[in-house]
């Protein structure tokens, strides 16, 4: 009998605990996450690599954001302060971090479809480095505060 009375009185004790870390809930919840890019235009190549985002860029992302792999993607300009600070920062804005479980596998189909083939998406991929360099790049999160 004493057994089971500890074994009720343990398992009200860890109900009690688990309620109250679930009362004090996270001021904040998990947004949507970021993919920034960091890019460096070459001298002279910025008309030539907006003309790549307003058309195969813009398709391709436009084709993720149709087919849900992507919730949304953005372009902004910087002002470098130095030769190592990039002029243009590419977003991509993706539901939460399972977006990136198998997210080859559903890019590299419609990137196929878009380019032609992935060996043309990849030459074409390599021919841009004639126009900019890839700085670097980050996750960031959104936290959405209640």
């Amino acid at each position: 009998m004493k057994a089971i009375f500890k074994v009720l009185a343990t398992a009200l004790l860890l109900t009690m605990a688990t309620q109250s870390v679930a009362d004090e809930a996270r001021p904040y919840s998990d947004g949507p996450v970021v993919n920034v890019s960091y890019i460096k235009i070459k001298a002279g190549m910025f008309d030539a690599y907006m003309k790549w985002v307003a058309t195969d860029r813009k398709t391709l992302m436009d084709e993720y954001k149709k087919a849900g792999v992507i919730l949304d993607w953005r372009v902004y300009s910087a002002q470098a302060r130095s030769p190592n600070e990039p002029d243009l920062i590419l977003t991509v804005t993706y539901k939460n971090m399972a977006a990136f479980d198998g997210l080859d596998d559903r890019q590299d189909a419609i990137l196929a479809k878009v380019a032609g083939s992935l060996d043309k998406a990849n030459a074409a991929s390599i021919k841009r480095e004639e126009m900019r360099e890839v700085l670097g790049s980050e996750l960031i999160r959104e936290l959405i505060v209640k």
